[in-house]
Parts: C-alpha cells; sequence; structure tokens
C-alpha cells in the first residue's frame, strides 16, 4: 500500500465527515434522531461502497452499461479497493487509542470507588455475554445441528460477531480453519455487521423511546435546546475552549504532547501483550493458544493506566489537560465509526442463510430484554445512560456503546463513562475478544469440555453474574443507605 493511498483515504474520511455534519445540521430527521456526524458518514459511505454502489453497478454491467466502471465498484466501490483496505485497518487501531485515553486525563480513583462505579456495569456486562454463549450453544445443539447440519461451534458465533465484532471474527479465521468450518468466518462477520447496525439503529430508537418517557437524566424532550443546538452547533454565547495550554507552543505543540503519551500508552498495552503471548508460546501454546487472538485495546487501556499512575506520582506541573485528551479520543472515535460503517461486509449476510438469522435474531432479543428488564434492577442509578452503553457493546462492540453514551450524555455529567470504563478492566480481557471469545472455539471441540461442558460453565457464569447484581449488591446499597439515614438521625 502506497503512502499516497493511505493518505488519499485519510482525506477521504475527513471530507466525509463534513458532509455527514453538513447533513445534520441541514436535515431535521437526523437531529430528532440524535444520529451522530460519524453514523451518518458511515451510512453514506457504505451506500457508496462495493456491496452497495458496487451491487447495483453490477446489474448495470450485466445489461452492457457501465462495464468498465462496474468492475471498479464491485471491488471498492466509489473509493476504490485501495482505500477500503486503508479504511478497514483503521477500527483495529484507533480502538487502542480510544480505549489507551480513558483514563490518560482523569485521577484514578480509590479502589473502592472504582468497584462501586463498575460493580453494577460489570454483573450486567457478564451476565449479557455469558448468556450469550448460553442461548447460541442451546440453539446450536437443539436447532442448527440436528435439523440443519451447522456445527456446534456456531453457538458461539453470537458473542464472537456481537460483542467481539469484525475484529476478533476476522482474528478467528484460523481457528475455523483449524477446526473444519472455515464458512463460520464468514458468518462471524455477518453477524458482526448485523450487530454494528443493530445497536446503532436500535439504540437510537430506544434513545428516543428513552427521552420520550422520562428515562434519560441529561437529554429530555422539554429541553431539546435551540434549533442550532439541535444540529450539533453551540450557540455563540456558549462556547468554552475544547483544550488548555499546558506548555508553551514554542517548546512543543500542547496537543502533540498529549498525543505522545497517548501513544506512549498503546504501546505499553503491544508490550504487555506481547509478553503474554511469549509466555503462552513457553507454556501451553503446544495444548491450547489464546492469548494470539486477544485484542491490543483492553491492554491498551491498562498501559494507559500505567501511564497516569506515573503522571500522577511524578508529574509537579500538571501538565496533563483532560480536554485535550478527549479531544484525541473524540477524534479517533469518529474517523473510527465512520470507517468502519464504510467496510461493512453486506454480502457475508447471504451466507449460512439459517444459521446466520436464527443466531442474529436470538441475540438481539436477548441484548434488548437485558437493557430493558435487567439494566433497571441491576444499575443503582442512571440506568438508561449506564445500560445504554452497555447495550451498545454488547451488539455492536465497544465504541458502539461509547457512541450511544456520547449521545445520551454528551458533556459526561452522569457516571455511565468512567463505571463503562473501570468495567472494562475485568471484562475486556475475558470477553469481547478476550480469553474466553478465543478459547470458546477450542473448548467446543475439544474432549475434554465439549458443547455441553463449555454451555454448563456459561450458564454457571450467568447464573453468578445475575446473583452477583440482583442480590449482592442489592444488599450492599441498602446497607449503605440504611447506614446513612442513621447517620443523619443521629446528627439531627
Amino acid at each position: 500500500m502506497s503512502p499516497d493511498t493511505v493518505g488519499l483515504a485519510l482525506l477521504l474520511l475527513g471530507v466525509l465527515l463534513l458532509i455527514s455534519k453538513f447533513v445534520r445540521v441541514r436535515w431535521k430527521l437526523t437531529q430528532r434522531l440524535y444520529l451522530p456526524s460519524s453514523i451518518i458518514g458511515g451510512g453514506i459511505a457504505l451506500l457508496l461502497g462495493p456491496d452497495v454502489l458496487g451491487w447495483a453497478t453490477g446489474l448495470l454491467a450485466d445489461r452492457g452499461v457501465a462495464v468498465g466502471f462496474a468492475e471498479r465498484a464491485a471491488e471498492g466501490g466509489l473509493f476504490g479497493a485501495d482505500v477500503m483496505s486503508v479504511w478497514s485497518a483503521l477500527p483495529g487501531l484507533l480502538i487502542s487509542v480510544v480505549f489507551a485515553s480513558l483514563f490518560l486525563g482523569k485521577r484514578m480513583p480509590r479502589l473502592r470507588e472504582a468497584v462501586d462505579l463498575a460493580g453494577p456495569n460489570l454483573s450486567f456486562g457478564i451476565t449479557v455475554a455469558s448468556g450469550q454463549y448460553v442461548i447460541g450453544l442451546l440453539l446450536a445443539l437443539l436447532v442448527l445441528a440436528p435439523f440443519f447440519d451447522v456445527p456446534v461451534i456456531s453457538g458461539a458465533l453470537i458473542e464472537i460477531g456481537f460483542l467481539g465484532g469484525h475484529g476478533t471474527a476476522a482474528g478467528l479465521g484460523s481457528t475455523f480453519d483449524q477446526v473444519g468450518w472455515a464458512q463460520g468466518q464468514d458468518v462471524a462477520l455477518g453477524m458482526a455487521t448485523v450487530g454494528l447496525l443493530s445497536g446503532v439503529i436500535i439504540g437510537i430508537i430506544l434513545i428516543n423511546w428513552g427521552v420520550r418517557r422520562g428515562r434519560t437524566s441529561v437529554i429530555s424532550a422539554d429541553s431539546r435546546g435551540t434549533e442550532r443546538e439541535q444540529a450539533g452547533l453551540v450557540e455563540r454565547e456558549n462556547r468554552t475552549a475544547g483544550s488548555m495550554l499546558t506548555v508553551h507552543p514554542s517548546s512543543m505543540d500542547p496537543l502533540t504532547l498529549h498525543f505522545g503519551l497517548v501513544a506512549l500508552a498503546v504501546l505499553i498495552g503491544q508490550l504487555l501483550l506481547s509478553a503474554l503471548r511469549w509466555v503462552e508460546q513457553l507454556v501451553w501454546a503446544d495444548s491450547i493458544e489464546v492469548m494470539a487472538f486477544v485484542p491490543l485495546f483492553p491492554l491498551a487501556m491498562i498501559g494507559g493506566i500505567i501511564v497516569r499512575l506515573f503522571i500522577d506520582r511524578f508529574d509537579r506541573n500538571d501538565i496533563v489537560d483532560a480536554r485535550s485528551v478527549e479531544r484525541i479520543q473524540g477524534l479517533s472515535l469518529d474517523v473510527l465509526v465512520i470507517a468502519a460503517m464504510a467496510t461493512l461486509s453486506l454480502q457475508a449476510i447471504a451466507d449460512n442463510i439459517v444459521a446466520f438469522a436464527v443466531l442474529s435474531v436470538a441475540g438481539v432479543l436477548w441484548c434488548l430484554f437485558a437493557f430493558l428488564f435487567l439494566a433497571p434492577r441491576i444499575m443503582p442509578d442512571h440506568w438508561f445512560e449506564r445500560g445504554i452503553g452497555e447495550f451498545g457493546q454488547s451488539l455492536g462492540v465497544t465504541a458502539t456503546g461509547m457512541v450511544l453514551m456520547r449521545v445520551v450524555d454528551p458533556e459526561a455529567r452522569t457516571p455511565a463513562y468512567p463505571a463503562f470504563g473501570y468495567k472494562q478492566l475485568v471484562f475486556e480481557p475475558f470477553f469481547g475478544g478476550g480469553l474466553v471469545t478465543a478459547a470458546a472455539i477450542p473448548l467446543i471441540v475439544s474432549p475434554m469440555v465439549g458443547p455441553w461442558g463449555f454451555l454448563a460453565i456459561m450458564a454457571a457464569t450467568m447464573a453468578a453474574a445475575l446473583f452477583f447484581g440482583l442480590v449482592v449488591l442489592r444488599r450492599r446499597r441498602r446497607k449503605e443507605q440504611t447506614g446513612t439515614g442513621r447517620e443523619r438521625d443521629l446528627v439531627s
């Protein structure tokens, strides 16, 4: 890939983001639906890509019209195959930047504070993730395998496609080959496509429902703001600085400094991941390989925490500006979303349609049930803002959850963001592309565990997570509330 192609791909993304912002400003429907500009731009890029524009021009080519253009469009749409290949690599890279930035601009909380914030989110997240395996394996064992001759490992595709996303599905290609079902990767990629689209579309529908029913804490139907605010513009008198100069530009631009800190966090994460993979190769790689499929971004988040702890210990000049880190994170997230949506593979949906349809519908219904029924009972406060992020992640990877949280809590007024972030420290190393995701297929096909054994493990995990969220955490909150009430009585 030439440097000119990479540069052109990035420039085209910038132009698409500008076009999408113009659409948001001018089209009232996108304002009423709270659609972020990155999602609008991703939809435009998807329509102009190979699976839509390329397919349409292919029909024209069959009739002898625009034959040369149709051949090129079939490979890369309007933008070309080389540009699409650059875009397809960006989500996997930028998600590490997003996660490395999560804690870099904030002082680390006390352990108890982090546990109190992340506990409900962790309980909910593990319940949904393990439940995806339970539902998928039951369908595979009782319906897909006996009636449609689909391998039992298809039961793992809901979690791999939804929580793991396109990167995890693509990374498990060799695993599918090794177990004798190479088509499983195509189905997983199709599941990731449906999960991402469902997470965005259903998430936006739920946000509009929540606003009209008064479930949201920050945005409401009665306070939609002025026309400019609905269009995503800031009134002139309400504008504030997007970042703060902490170092003099004559020595280094402040944004350059913060980019360097984010880059350091990602590199530390890469070193940690490489070390874990090296240990695996020395110890247990001959029997089962897991770390080879663990993505970088949870380790990049740990790298960000390490950098933050170092800064808290040695920085006496407060050179880290939280808003500057947020600008880097926001740019990365916008580019990530538009690139991910632009490179969705709609063709994969047509393959293995029965297994694909059954697993997709069951997975979406389970995530929807969990959000509407379990989230209000597990989350102690601001359940909608916290739950919508978990809902987005359970369907369309972590970035989708963060996009939906940005819609309902654009200025991070609720504890949704820190709770979501702290939860990832425990959740991501295991689910959504972590150890459990990577080990699921090898364990299902292994004689020691097998599909029924793995089903039992996931069912027990789901039951334990539900008990922790619905019983243990609720009892703890009641005791704290009772203790607070007694202290108030003594004072009075």
